[in-house]
């Protein structure tokens, strides 16, 4: 596996330097050496490298950012492509989700209020660009739609009651098909935005964008597990970031993005229950390091609390609202106590 590294870096490393005709002095795994990206540190500059298994998604990745390069800066640039590795600029070594915990509550606010602004403004300029024509549409297998209601089971345990006979997974099931009309970046949690040296906070990582309705961007930020922001201060947020107009109008829009909200925090939860079975409870600055899964009892907490939260905004998920509470109880007693 090291030497598998080793050749990987080599490989980006005497790609950068033929492309950028400089010598390299230093190269740097900003996600860690698992991680597809590298950066790359010249006498004035530094680039990201990226190399990932598939390669589909880094052309797919290039071709996104180049298109849309002239209409906004909330995004790296495309430096160029050499066969199955791609260049960028570097957005910044401050990631959002590390940043937010040096601060006070109003400016952990401002920051993350910058981010849903950042999300809008890419998703402005995509609907400038062809690429609506040109994306995969996300999330329209039926399979995959009924495993995100099937989330559900998550919460089983942390009750021990089963969920209530009223929620409906078919008509959660329609309410989430949508067919795709919007640009969505997709994995837009916190380890996946940057501050540069000029201030500015960027969003990295295109290499899942495709077309859906839009506000599953906003649910990635909102139901990231690190997020030390409550569910009403993000949904005031949410409306304040809003465009004046959304398709369907702002409660259409503020209640499909709720029930997003909602799924996507099961999956997550999903996922921190399964990482803390197979490694145990990990630190915070190592979830926040290494972006990490946040399989930490406070960041557990903080999730269930926000999909209390926003279960409570639909009819298809309020009656959910029981258990994501006493999901809480149980992980804030794991706080407590190290035990359930």
């Amino acid at each position: 596996m090291a030497s598998n590294r080793r050749s990987r870096k080599t490989r980006i490393r005497d790609s950068a330097e033929a492309l950028f005709g400089q010598k390299i002095t230093e190269v740097s795994a900003p996600g860690g050496s698992s991680r597809s990206s590298l950066r790359f540190h010249f006498a004035e500059h530094t680039v990201i490298g990226t190399l990932r298994p598939n390669f589909r998604r880094t052309h797919l990745e290039a071709y996104v950012l180049r298109a849309l390069a002239p209409y906004t800066d909330d995004i790296p640039r495309c430096l160029g492509v050499d066969g199955e590795i791609m260049f960028q600029s570097d957005v910044g070594a401050r990631r959002l989700n590390t940043e937010l915990f040096k601060l006070d509550p109003a400016a952990q606010q401002e920051l993350v209020a910058e981010a849903m602004a950042g999300i809008f403004r890419i998703q402005h300029a995509a609907r400038q660009t062809d690429l609506h024509d040109k994306l995969p549409h996300l999330g329209n297998n039926p399979d995959w739609l009924a495993n995100l209601a099937d989330g559900v089971a998550t919460l089983v345990p942390f009750k021990d009651a089963d969920i209530p006979a009223q929620f409906d997974a078919a008509a959660v099931v329609e309410r989430l098909t949508h067919q795709g009309l919007q640009f969505v970046k997709w994995d837009c949690r916190t380890g996946n935005a940057a501050i540069g040296d000029d201030g500015k906070l960027r969003w990295f990582d295109f290499e899942y964008a495709g077309l859906r309705h839009g506000a599953e961007d906003l649910a990635w930020l909102i139901a990231d597990e690190s997020l030390p922001v409550d569910g009403p201060r993000l949904d005031a947020m949410v409306r304040d970031a809003l465009p004046r107009d959304p398709a369907g109008g702002v409660d259409d829009y503020m209640e499909y993005l709720a029930v997003y909200t909602v799924f996507h925090a099961l999956q997550r939860l999903e996922l921190i229950v399964s990482e803390a079975r197979k490694r145990g409870w990990l630190r915070i600055e190592h979830v926040l390091g290494k972006d990490d899964v946040g399989a930490h009892p406070l960041f557990a907490a903080n999730l269930c609390r926000t999909g209390a939260y926003f279960a409570s905004q639909s009819v298809l998920t309020d009656m959910l609202v029981g258990h994501f509470e006493a999901a809480v109880q149980v992980f804030e007693r794991i706080l407590e106590t190290g035990s359930a």
